[in-house]
């Protein structure tokens, strides 16, 4: 049997958005292919072994949350930036998609990030919150969600994870909305992203299996109602455009 193993960085306090729901569908859909999942939940104090992990999420907090994770993250920025040029899958969202960054300056100090990505924050005004509608020729269907961030994200050269179709994205100006960069999604789609979205969990149990495995043939599943559900919000959002 296949097994892979996700690694939840820190659930404690960066779980804001319901993040929990991100793993639950991982688990579910691999689960309902006969692949074994489990997750590990690592708390601030834990040494986290990323040999052993095939997926790692790294979800949303507060500012004030973000600046007690980031000392501890630089002490795994090493290991972590080994993981991810190795095309370890992550996924990132909202304060994790900013960590993934160089910084996050913010009315209270600057967040230093663990520089995975090249790709820095500002903090804005006002913050950006409303439904969300993307499009990317890699994915078989829109990408949709919600957004809530009062950070101004720039990517530079990198591949945003999708074009803004309805919504602000990463910083209300260049259409763009998180990054792609090898094995890693960045984003600051909530709902949670996942259960809203199967194309793109697949995408990441794919990524993982054939890192893991050399090959991913995932079973096909009875996806009609989230299919119903994706294309009801963006025809919805995507006609007042």
């Amino acid at each position: 049997m296949m097994k892979i193993t996700i690694g939840h960085l820190y659930p404690d306090l960066l779980n804001l958005y319901g993040d929990r729901g991100n793993i639950q569908c991982m688990r579910k859909r691999c689960q309902w292919r006969g692949i074994d999942a489990e997750t590990i939940e690592y708390q601030l104090e834990d040494r986290i072994d990323f040999s052993a992990l095939d997926i790692v999420l790294l979800g949303g907090g507060s500012d004030r949350e973000q600046m007690l994770v980031c000392d501890r993250l630089r002490s795994i920025q090493k290991d972590f930036r080994d993981y991810v040029e190795d095309n370890g899958v992550v996924i990132a969202v909202c304060g994790g998609y900013q960590l993934l960054g160089h910084y996050y300056n913010t009315d209270d100090g600057r967040i230093e990030g663990l520089s995975l990505v090249d790709l820095y924050t500002e903090q804005g005004s006002p913050r950006l919150i409303d439904n969300i509608v993307l499009e990317n020729d890699k994915f078989s269907l829109p990408i949709v969600g919600f957004e809530n961030h009062g950070g101004r994200t720039y990517i530079g050269d990198n591949e945003p994870f999708g074009k803004v179709l309805y919504g602000s994205g990463n910083n209300g100006e260049d259409k763009a909305e998180g990054v792609l960069y090898k094995n890693v999604v960045g984003t600051y789609l909530h709902g949670p992203l996942l259960p809203k979205n199967p194309h793109i969990c697949d995408h990441l149990i794919a990524n993982a299996l054939e890192r893991k495995y050399g090959k991913a043939e995932l079973a096909p599943l009875d996806d009609s109602q989230e299919i119903e559900a994706n294309q009801y919000i963006y025809h919805r959002f995507t006609a007042k455009q």
